[in-house]
């Protein structure tokens, strides 16, 4: 659960089919040795899989109740009904309920596809707008999060961080720090990680303070070389492993007429969760129990293993909701720290938990990316030939069972101190247009930047739709086609061209704002299929500039999302209002600041994001085509929103931004 509501979508499917009310089912969070390892959480497709998995279960679950009371009962099966726990027979004179049926015992068949699903038309839950249950007590405040998590006697843990990622620890007064600390309880040292250990968060926090001031650090690597070169120049001046990833028909250029270019680009970008990353771990009796909000506790388990030199069947990991991460976050680099730190003060709970300058700094970013693109223009303004060339780091160094994922990794003594490099294949999400292009060619050239960076919520795909999009807008300009009629033009999916005319409904239906003379106002639009097989998302952004104060800021943004069949939804608007509202931000304010020394955003005024003084009203509309499953809504929203903003700016101010973030240069 990263804050999706994924657990309520799972049990209105489970309730579904077995004719139950929500208040009757319980989800429980992943757990090793206890649940299904289902691998990551990630990729929007938790309904595709986890609830859909859930969904053939709890019909099998049902036909075999069916079975057991019909001939408990002695009638027909088909003479039975199934309500809120209960079966009965239909003159109402037998009835038996799960529990009196299974008598304290488990169904243990093994499912096997097909099942017989129920009926839609009799569906009560599915596609329906059901209350998330988790939210009463986050509103109130009670225990939900990882980061409220208390035991009897825990201590609490911080860790003493080198400046950047190569720095390596020279001198230690450990002697020192423990005479001006006398509460402090332990100090772990291994290589160049230091961690420290008190009876009270308070005093660990004093003591993570002015630790500092013990240790010298030596700066083996710097982050940058001596270069005053900008970022998108160095970046494309590193090694590049080279990858086609589509080649179609036969571009050519070599008639310049019709033919129009552009580049863009995103910086590194933050996950940026509101509660820094936290882990409780407890070794004990030659076992070691760690709580984490890690997206996947299994493959976390099998990478700590390998760290740490410990038998999987003796690590034992409980998954604990925690703020939002958007992808791979410190979460599991927390954990494993956590782990570290408990085998070295056993019979204690440790809890370790994230400073904001820790969460900032040390994070695992979203790559900076550049998208050059090329395309002709031919007979009725149709797109004959596109070039596209995509500069990326990885979008994915998950640990999946590799310790050297693991943020300790680095600093241990005996870890392995191989860079990851991750795989490509996340930087080229959505790179492909997926409009009908005949002649085309993506070109992929993957770098290993200077940052440490993984999955950032889509991936590649807010960069490549971004990229998209914007030119998309630009090619409409050029042709001096509506941007609309455009994109409809070069599509034939019926689904894709129904978000964007619901779209285009939507925003003309939308009530016009008053005129202000100070203000000039701009809309722009755009489309992505998310991974070109998930969900289908249209966006339109209404952008203010103001022409006393020079600021733009964003008025209203709409959204028609197409994400197959809907299971919640309210969670699929849930989902897509709070993409776009991100994406938003990214757009418009996100970037990670470094120089050759050191992480230089640190907090939110150094990396500022969108406050709620600035976040924009939004409507979204659900297109619920059940028809063909459910597609995930998680992430769609991501690359179109973006592309929108900066185009809606364009439509305000008459500035065409193709770098992120669009603060970067002032309006003129």
């Amino acid at each position: 659960e990263l804050g999706q509501g994924i657990r309520t979508a799972i049990a209105q499917v489970a309730a579904e089919e077995l004719d139950l009310h929500m208040n009757q089912v319980q989800v429980k969070l992943a757990e090793t040795g206890v649940t299904p390892d289902e691998g990551y959480t990630a990729g929007s497709g938790s309904i595709e899989n986890s609830a859909m998995s859930v969904r053939f279960a709890a019909a099998a679950a049902r036909a075999k109740l069916l079975q057991l009371a019909a001939a408990k009962l002695q009638v027909n099966e088909k003479d039975l009904t199934m309500e809120a726990g209960t079966i009965r027979s239909q003159n109402g004179k037998k009835q038996i309920s799960f529990a009196g049926l299974l008598n304290g015992q488990q169904i243990t068949d093994k499912v096997t596809l097909p099942v017989i699903l129920k009926n839609r038309n009799n569906y009560k839950l599915v596609g329906k707008p059901v209350h998330r249950s988790d939210i009463t007590d986050m509103v109130k405040g009670k225990p939900a999060f990882v980061q409220d998590l208390r035991f009897p006697g825990m201590v609490h843990a911080r860790i003493l961080r080198p400046i950047n990622y190569g720095a390596s620890l020279e001198h230690f007064d450990e002697a020192g720090l423990k005479t001006q600390f006398p509460f402090l309880l332990k100090t772990v040292v291994d290589g160049s990680f230091v961690g420290v250990i008190a009876e009270n968060e308070y005093s660990v926090v004093q003591i993570q303070t002015a630790g500092q001031s013990f240790l010298r650090w030596k700066n083996d690597a710097p982050l940058l070389p001596q270069t005053t070169e900008p970022l998108n120049r160095y970046l494309r001046s590193l090694p590049m492993k080279d990858e086609n990833v589509k080649t179609a028909g036969n571009p050519s250029f070599a008639d310049n007429a019709g033919v129009h270019a552009a580049s863009y680009s995103r910086p590194y970008t933050m996950h940026g969760s509101i509660g820094p990353s936290c882990s409780v771990a407890l070794y004990a009796e030659g076992m070691l129990h760690i709580w984490s909000h890690s997206q996947g506790i299994y493959p976390l388990r099998i990478s700590i293993s390998k760290l740490l030199d410990i038998p999987l069947d003796k690590i034992h990991i409980t998954g604990v909701p925690g703020a939002g991460c958007y992808g791979h976050n410190g979460a599991d680099d927390v954990s494993a720290e956590a782990a570290i730190l408990a085998i070295q003060y056993p019979g204690k709970h440790v809890r370790l938990q994230w400073s904001r300058e820790d969460e900032h700094a040390w994070e695992p970013y979203g790559s900076a990316m550049i998208m050059d693109v090329r395309a002709k223009l031919g007979a009725n303004n149709m797109i004959t030939d596109w070039q596209y060339d995509l500069w990326s780091d990885t979008h994915g160094t998950r640990p999946g069972g590799n310790p050297e994922n693991l943020l300790p990794a680095r600093h241990i003594r005996n870890a392995s101190k191989k860079r990851p490099s991750g795989y490509s294949g996340g930087s080229y999400r959505n790179s492909q247009p997926y409009y009908n292009i005949p002649n085309q060619k993506i070109d992929m050239h993957f770098f290993t930047g200077p940052l440490r960076v993984s999955a950032l919520r889509s991936l590649g795909a807010f960069g490549n739709i971004f990229a998209i999009e914007c030119f998309m807008d630009e090619l409409a300009i050029a042709a001096k086609v509506d941007p609309y009629e455009f994109r409809l033009m070069h599509l034939t999916d019926p689904r894709a061209k129904a978000v964007l005319v619901k779209l285009r409904e939507m925003v003309n239906r939308s009530a016009s704002p008053k005129p202000d003379n100070n203000l000039r106002r701009g809309t722009g639009i755009a489309f992505s299929r998310y991974k070109n097989t998930a969900a289908y998302c249209a966006v339109a952004v209404t952008a203010v500039y103001n022409d006393d104060t020079k600021q733009t800021g964003i008025e209203k943004m709409f959204s028609v999302i197409d994400a197959g069949e809907a299971i919640n939804t309210d969670g699929i608007i849930n989902q897509t209002e709070g993409g776009m509202i991100q994406a938003a931000s990214w757009t418009m304010q996100e970037e990670v600041k470094f120089d050759k020394e050191a992480i230089r955003s640190l907090d939110w005024k150094s990396y500022p994001i969108f406050r709620f003084s600035q976040s924009p009203e939004t409507e979204v509309e659900v297109i619920n085509n059940p028809a063909g499953g459910p597609l995930g809504a998680g992430e769609a929203a991501q690359g179109p929103a973006g592309a929108a903003v900066a185009n809606a700016i364009y439509y305000a101010t008459g500035v065409r931004y193709r770098d992120l973030p669009i603060t970067r240069i002032p309006l003129p």
